[in-house]
């Protein structure tokens, strides 16, 4: 790819078509915001449960962001899940009780499909994406259209909030040193429940050790990430992980205290450097969501903070502090990331955005497709 400077902004005048399918819940407003005045996706369609299909958007929708509903959105008709929207591909932002045959539905009907949701990430043959970390897993994905039988669709999906940002800091230390096994210790936001998410006399005041399936996705998923495409099936880090979740009374941002072993000596300084140095490619840095350094590292001893530092780089950088000995493993470090954004909404248009820019995405309209049947969508996230 040429330099970020020459990249040829040009071939995307006539903008992608975008749908949103679960675009009443918490993680498909943020797409919706995201997607307002976005230099190559037109948002065109949205999706959701029957209780809301044929409603405009601005009714079907208890919008709870801080600032008002997109004027180009609201008046949108939601649509039900039917593959026959007028977009050029979809994110999905849907409940993982419905997702799973949703978005298959969709891929098979020809859409490209960006998915937030848990139920295809450990697939064998659907990349589990993070730009600055694998892109070249968009390898698998003809691989996918074969095995399927998919045509001109495809799924690809983003890691689980908390893995995000966990990864984005693993990835230069593993290109830097190596890694053999790592200890995590979350504490994690509340909008990261979904609205209304956590009932508020469990979480004032108040600590939950425990949020369902989480530890599952931060023990397997970065298996995947840090892997490898061998050509025909993702190829595993082989790394130890052991973590333990909670949920704290944060609005916004997930704060993770992290120890890891490392396969080289490596002094603190030559850590935080490894992090401060980890930049992305020209390709990436010319995408509208990147960050020329998504990791940020700050000295000050008390930092990173939720309410000083979750919009770090638009929400898309993972901001680290407290690097530091352990005294059992190697070195131990602090880190936050935007849960709804690198997270969720930000991590999937960032991905379109790559998909678009390597020529995954086509503007052909998308047929209709009649099914027999609908799927209904709760408005929760996943």
């Amino acid at each position: 790819m040429s330099p970020a400077s020459n990249f040829d902004h040009s071939k995307f005048a006539q903008k992608f078509r975008a749908g949103i399918l679960g675009a009443t819940g918490t993680v498909g407003q943020r797409l919706v915001q995201l997607l307002v005045d976005h230099p190559w996706f037109e948002l065109t369609e949205v999706a959701a449960s029957g209780r809301s299909s044929g409603k405009k958007y601005s009714e079907a929708v208890k919008w709870h962001l801080d600032t008002p509903i997109p004027a180009a959105a609201a008046g949108l008709v939601v649509k039900d899940l039917d593959p026959s929207l007028d977009c050029d591909f979809v994110f999905s932002a849907l409940d993982s009780s419905v997702a799973g045959p949703a978005e298959e539905d969709f891929a098979r009907a020809g859409y490209p499909v960006v998915s937030n949701c848990k139920n295809h990430r450990m697939s064998p043959d659907v990349p589990l994406l993070i730009p600055e970390v694998n892109a070249a897993h968009l390898a698998a994905i003809p691989v996918q259209q074969k095995n399927r039988g998919y045509g001109s669709g495809f799924l690809v999906t983003n890691p689980n909030c908390s893995t995000a940002g966990l990864v984005l800091v693993l990835k230069p230390l593993a290109d830097a040193f190596g890694l053999e096994k790592m200890f995590v210790v979350t504490m994690q936001a509340v909008s990261g429940a979904g609205y209304p998410g956590v009932a508020s006399l469990d979480i004032l005041g108040n600590v939950v050790p425990y949020i369902s399936g989480e530890e599952e996705k931060m023990e397997e998923e970065p298996q995947k990430l840090l892997g490898r495409w061998d050509g025909s099936h993702f190829v595993e880090a082989g790394l130890g992980i052991s973590a333990h979740c909670n949920r704290v009374p944060v609005e916004n941002g997930h704060l993770e205290c992290l120890s890891v072993s490392l396969k080289k000596i490596a002094t603190l300084g030559e850590v935080r450097e490894a992090l401060r140095d980890f930049t992305v490619s020209d390709e990436l840095a010319a995408l509208p969501t990147a960050v020329k350094n998504p990791v940020v590292v700050l000295d000050e001893e008390n930092r990173p903070q939720p309410r000083r530092d979750v919009n770090t780089g638009n929400g898309m950088a993972a901001v680290v502090g407290r690097v530091r000995e352990c005294p059992l493993l190697d070195v131990k470090l602090t880190l936050l990331s935007h849960n709804l954004l690198r997270g969720a909404a930000g991590a999937a248009v960032f991905n379109a955005e790559l998909l678009a820019s390597r020529g995954f995405l086509s503007r052909s309209r998308v047929p209709a497709r009649d099914l027999a049947s609908t799927v209904p969508v709760p408005q929760e996230m996943s």
